[in-house]
């Protein structure tokens, strides 16, 4: 169609100009303007006409040729902003004419020239807040190589990169915050002003008089804690102070209200209230020295409590009782006390835990031995309101927590043995040792009193057996009458049956007629009563045998109970008398 019109045109053009040269022939014929003058005239024409569209060629083509080198030149351009941008080369389409090549060229040069320009202005603001927190950091700034544009994507990561040193910074700044106002609190709390460079830089309120630096954060972090040792070393002094001061009123029997109205006057910081309560001190320890014998006393008092806390023996004393009878009362000799005192006091702060047990072990086998006389207690059968079941369940109780105890004193006491490298000692004994020989003093009390026993029912059974028949036996039982022992039938004896410690047995046969129903009847009354009561007083701790004299040796709570468990065929232990009828 484009086509078409053009020809239309060009046709047209030819037939206005014919048209023109028509109109100006009939000029000339109206003028009388002769051949030659026509031809001269036309010529004229010719040449204008001519010389007319030869300069429009000339410029057609110019512009021609400057379109082909703005094409070259745009090409170039694109070219070189695609390298700088790292972007791919831009490509054009197929089948466009010099005007369309030219003018999209063109165009994608302007944007990328002015993308261009837009990313070095935003990668000069970056730089610029990068500078600003590499400094505040002391960090490396991003790397951007010079003379190049970056893409969207290092300015994206350029982005992200700054939002994270963003970030550090709020986080160091907070870190900064704490280790300052930390540090500031401590100086306060013990008195200290700053002398260092650092310390007058922490404590001062400016936030931009420090870099936040890694370097400056572990100086910090240093410097806090110096201030929380040297606070602690403090805190301890004032302890020790205290600890001093309440000795000393202790000993010189200072009022009550005068230590309150002293620890209420105590204020200021850690320094100021160590500085009071070293006065304090100082003024008691003054008064001391004029009251020496007195102190002495009292310290000595309290080291003999302390020793028997400690269950220490005559042996582990011994070094030290030169210095308790000597009566040249000294600063000297008071020092000696105090040292020894201090001495004893820190052993038991290491052995506590262990002399705990041990005193609950004690408390325990103090129980066990008074159910084991209990046992041998007949009028404990008379009480009511279930004390008799209240006293197994503590029983059961106490024999469950004895071997319980042994066992974590034995575990307790190792450990303890090899991490102080000396032997633990009760009474001048290794701790097993002390137990077992509990045990052993136990077990030979328990085999005199059961022979006593024995001997003394033996006694009282012969005494029985040989009474005159007037007479009624000590044990309340009745006696027959010599009536009665004439019609009783002579073939039906009498058997008695008595036990000595060592278990034996010993029958005595008295012939006798056979006694009434009544006395048949309490006799075995008493005995189911009694072979009753002896059964049920009878515990694990009660089945040993044999009496005879050992040395102690190292046994625990189970070793004992299963050494009582073995019963000989020929122990008996039911010292109940029965009829044998």
């Amino acid at each position: 169609m484009s086509s078409r019109r053009s020809e239309a045109l060009a046709f047209s053009l030819v037939t206005g100009i014919n048209h023109a040269m028509a109109k100006l022939v009939d000029i000339w014929d109206s003028m009388g303007i002769m051949e030659e003058q026509r031809v001269e005239r036309m010529e004229t024409v010719k040449n204008h006409i001519e010389g007319l569209l030869n300069d429009m060629i000339t410029e057609e083509e110019a512009l021609k040729h400057r379109i082909r080198t703005n094409i070259i030149t745009f090409e170039k351009q694109l070219d070189t902003l695609c390298l700088e941008m790292s972007m791919d080369p831009y490509k054009l389409e197929e089948g466009l004419t010099v005007l369309q090549i030219e003018k999209n060229l063109r165009l994608h040069v302007e944007v990328l020239t002015k993308e261009k320009g837009d990313h070095l202005k935003e990668l000069h603001g970056l730089q610029q807040q990068d500078k600003e927190l590499c400094m505040e950091l002391c960090v490396t700034p991003y790397y951007v190589p010079t003379g190049s544009i970056p893409s969207r994507t290092q300015l994206q990561e350029f982005r992200e990169h700054l939002k994270t040193l963003s970030e550090e910074k709020k986080s160091r700044a907070k870190v900064f915050s704490g280790l300052r106002e930390d540090i500031r609190k401590l100086m306060e709390d013990i008195g200290q002003k700053p002398e260092t460079s650092l310390e007058k830089e922490s404590v001062c309120h400016g936030e931009e008089i420090f870099l936040l630096t890694h370097e400056n954060i572990k100086a910090l972090q240093l410097l806090l804690s110096q201030m929380k040792v040297k606070k602690e070393s403090l805190m301890n002094t004032l302890a020790e102070l205290k600890e001093q001061a309440i000795c000393l009123w202790n000993r010189l029997e200072a009022l009550e209200q005068d230590r309150t109205a002293f620890q209420e006057s105590v204020q200021g910081t850690l320094s100021d209230q160590i500085a009071q309560w070293q006065g304090e001190v100082d003024r008691l320890t003054v008064l001391q020295k004029a009251m020496l014998e007195d102190v002495i006393d009292k310290v000595r008092q309290e080291l003999v409590a302390l020793w028997d806390k400690c269950n220490q023996g005559t042996e582990q004393r011994e070094p030290f009782n030169a210095h308790i009878c000597d009566d040249d009362f000294t600063e000297e000799l008071l020092a000696l006390h105090d040292a020894e005192l201090l001495k004893v006091k820190n052993y038991y702060d290491q052995a506590k835990p262990l002399l705990e047990v041990l005193q609950k072990w004690e408390k325990y086998w103090a129980l066990f031995q008074e159910f084991e006389k209990k046992a041998n207690d007949p009028n404990r059968f008379s009480n009511r309101g279930g004390a008799l079941l209240k006293e197994a369940k503590e029983k059961v109780k106490v024999q469950k927590m004895l071997p319980k105890l042994e066992e974590e004193l034995r575990t307790g006491v190792e450990s303890w043995e090899k991490d102080q490298g000396t032997a633990f000692l009760v009474q001048g004994q290794r701790v097993m040792t002390y137990i077992s020989t509990q045990w052993e003093e136990h077990k030979q009390l328990r085999g005199k009193e059961k022979s006593e026993r024995a001997t003394t029912s033996k006694k009282g059974e012969m005494t029985t057996l040989f009474k005159t028949p007037t007479k009624r036996a000590h044990d309340g039982m009745n006696t027959l009458t010599p009536n009665k022992i004439r019609k009783q039938t002579p073939t039906q004896p009498i058997m008695v049956r008595s036990y000595s410690c060592n278990s034996s047995s010993t029958f005595i046969s008295v012939p006798s007629s056979k006694p009434p129903l009544s006395q048949i009847q309490m006799q075995k009354t008493k005995s189911l009563e009694r072979s009753n009561s002896s059964s049920s007083q009878r515990t694990p701790l009660q089945e040993y045998n044999g009496t005879e004299e050992k040395k102690p040796v190292d046994i625990s709570y189970s070793d004992f109970t299963g050494d009582l468990s073995k019963k000989t065929n020929d122990a008996i232990f039911n010292s109940t008398a029965k009829d044998l009828f």
